[in-house]
């Protein structure tokens, strides 16, 4: 894999990218490799993590005065463990597709739930530190259940309705550390939508 000559233009923050090269390349991630000149001078290496963007989907259900969430648990094979998540998801088929259409078909696929109304709550970085990767938040109410559509990947998923208070509760005590669902969280509070 060959290096890519740049612009020697600084970037917005003093960085120069000297070259890059694709290191590694799946369906859903690229690894690339710059030569850069910091800010001081300095040469150095950056890896990055590219990626496709993603959505995550809070699933609100009303019930009798009681607010309850759709969470699912899944087998995450890096950290050789099961974690509790909201639905989460990419469409590395479909890169022009809506957020919006994303966030639909991957609450559909992975729990069967249908959604009358999506709210965009607001973009995040996943980690800016190493990967261009970027998702956007949604809240999703008037819910009706359908079957769900899991792909081979998926096939380990296991939905569970659970109180509002408990997945608070969840995160604070640490059952819950998806940093991605916790975010999620975090900007629908944030909108004063839960």
């Amino acid at each position: 894999m060959t290096d890519t000559p740049h612009d020697p233009t600084p970037d917005a923050g003093g960085f120069v990218t000297v070259s890059s090269r694709l290191a590694y390349e799946n369906p859903w991630t690229r690894l690339r490799e710059d030569i850069i000149i910091r800010p001081n001078g300095r040469k150095g290496l950056y890896g990055v993590v590219e990626r496709g963007d993603f959505v995550v989907i809070l699933p609100l259900w009303e019930e009798d005065g009681r607010r309850f969430v759709t969470l699912i648990q899944q087998y995450r094979y890096p950290i050789k463990q099961r974690m509790w998540e909201l639905p989460m998801g990419m469409w590395e088929t479909r890169p022009d597709a809506s957020a919006e259409d994303v966030a639909r078909g991957e609450l559909r696929e992975e729990t069967g739930l249908l959604a009358e109304t999506m709210r965009d709550a607001g973009l995040m970085y996943q980690g800016a530190g190493y990967t261009t990767q970027k998702g956007r938040a949604y809240l999703a109410t008037g819910l009706t259940q359908g079957p769900s559509a899991r792909e081979d990947t998926e096939e380990d998923i296991t939905c569970h309705k659970v109180a509002l208070e408990e997945m608070e509760a969840m995160i604070r005590d640490g059952r819950i550390t998806c940093m991605v669902t916790i975010a999620a969280f975090g900007l629908i509070r944030t909108q004063g939508w839960i």
